[in-house]
């Protein structure tokens, strides 16, 4: 009897081993900005970002893994940033996603000693795609430098070509902070190129006082209006273009210009406003929306407004959310599936996506996304772009796809992670690194 019920207790330790090892949870610590003046924007996207890790785990998780988060209010102060990552580091972070250009700065520092992978989707430093240098950024899907490229590409099709940009005058109208002024070299590179004549108008954070900058747009007149603003600065802008009648349809906004809080108030004096996308736009109608709204928000456990979901920051969020989830799973395919990655793993996972069109589509962003495959080398993965336009209510797409052209984006990509790698003293990976 005692060997049966040792045989009993040994058994019953085993199902409670398995049992804890079942119930073990991949950690992602999530900064988010739900009060400030960023707040309105900040919100949508971290609700989408939440609500898809909710979708996950309601799907089963990664291969019986379960996802954990944690959020950290940071106000979008580059400090409180900080003081969030180094809070929830020490938790087992997969990977970190700073939602700022100057928190991305700081954390960049940090990364390497770490060992955490900074997962910045359409933001961060431009350069970070080069990942011989950077080989913990994975600015994915997009960099200021495509989204800047698209437009201008966009703006040459409207005037019949890039040689027709010559003699014409654009106004870059930025958010003074390092966000702001991350287009900057792209944009001159293509006015040296093109011989079009750029003016640099910053505003200040957060951006409610635009009178001076919008006074010299009418009176230089610039043929273009190109707007890298966040939050209320946004609605600013239009307001203001309103107030001094500049043409909407002459303005293109980055992404983080183009969703519905920036021009919901504004209302049909924002019609015609333009905004480059990070491929996606407001996606109300795909399965991944469908399967968010029967699987989360159904069952009581939805982050924000039902009304909310699929609209263009709770999909940028919810994307977000995707890529850096996809990269969990990609490093189990190779460190074990049903196994919690460490954030090294998971560095791997990130440099070795390839998402196919068909795992997009079963994840449920069929329509929404094309494929992205990621390398050593190129730590973006995909460039594609698409405009969208505002026509008083709605955005619709106004735009083929777009692609960044790598013949102008690669070689400053090149170059200024050279520069950043020599001020730094780092030393390109060599090939041998790409391997592990």
């Amino acid at each position: 009897m005692r060997v049966l019920s040792s045989v009993i207790a040994a058994a019953a330790c085993m199902t409670c081993l398995a049992a804890v090892a079942q119930t073990k949870e991949q950690f992602i610590p999530v900064l988010s900005y739900r009060t400030g003046a960023f707040a309105p924007n900040g919100a949508p996207w971290a609700n989408g970002y939440v609500d898809y890790f909710k979708l996950v785990n309601a799907r089963g998780g990664l291969n019986g893994v379960k996802l954990s988060f944690e959020e950290c209010e940071t106000g979008y102060d580059t400090a409180r940033s900080v003081e969030c990552y180094e809070r929830l580091k020490s938790k087992g972070a997969s990977f970190v996603q700073p939602l700022s250009t100057g928190a991305t700065f700081a954390i960049t520092e940090k990364a390497p000693v770490d060992k955490i992978p900074v997962v910045t989707i359409g933001y961060g430093r431009s350069e970070s795609a080069d990942g011989t240098v950077f080989k913990w950024n994975f600015p994915i899907a997009g960099t200021y430098w495509v989204a800047s490229d698209a437009i201008l590409q966009a703006i040459a099709k409207k005037e019949g070509g890039l040689d027709k940009l010559k003699g014409k005058k654009l106004a870059l109208v930025y958010h003074d902070s390092p966000y702001g002024k991350e287009p900057i070299p792209l944009l001159q590179e293509r006015a040296k190129l093109h011989g079009f004549d750029l003016q640099l108008l910053p505003v200040t954070s957060p951006g409610v006082e635009q009178k001076a900058t919008w006074l010299q747009i009418r009176q230089n007149r610039p043929d273009y209006v190109l707007l890298w603003g966040w939050g209320v600065m946004n609605s600013t802008a239009l307001k203001e273009a309103q107030a001094t009648g500049y043409p909407r349809e002459k303005m293109y906004g980055v992404w983080w210009a183009g969703a519905e809080p920036d021009v919901k108030d504004v209302g049909d004096g924002a019609k015609g406003y333009n905004a480059v996308t990070m491929q996606h736009g407001a996606e109300p109608q795909s399965k991944v929306v469908k399967d968010v709204l029967a699987m989360v928000h159904e069952k009581g456990q939805g982050t924000g407004p039902r009304n909310e979901v699929g609209q263009v920051l709770y999909m940028r969020g919810a994307m977000s959310a995707m890529l850096g989830v996809e990269g969990i799973r990609a490093a189990q395919e190779r460190f074990g599936k049903g196994k919690v990655m460490t954030g090294e793993q998971v560095r791997w996972g990130l440099e070795n996506l390839n998402l196919t069109q068909a795992k997009l589509d079963a994840l449920g962003f069929a329509g929404v996304m094309r494929p992205i495959s990621t390398s050593c080398t190129d730590h973006m993965g995909a460039s594609w772009a698409r405009i969208h336009t505002w026509d008083g209510t709605k955005w619709n797409f106004t735009s083929d796809w777009l692609q960044g052209d790598e013949q102008v984006i690669k070689p400053l990509v090149r170059s200024t992670a050279a520069k950043y790698a020599a001020e730094k003293k780092l030393s390109a990976r060599p090939p041998e690194d790409c391997q592990s």
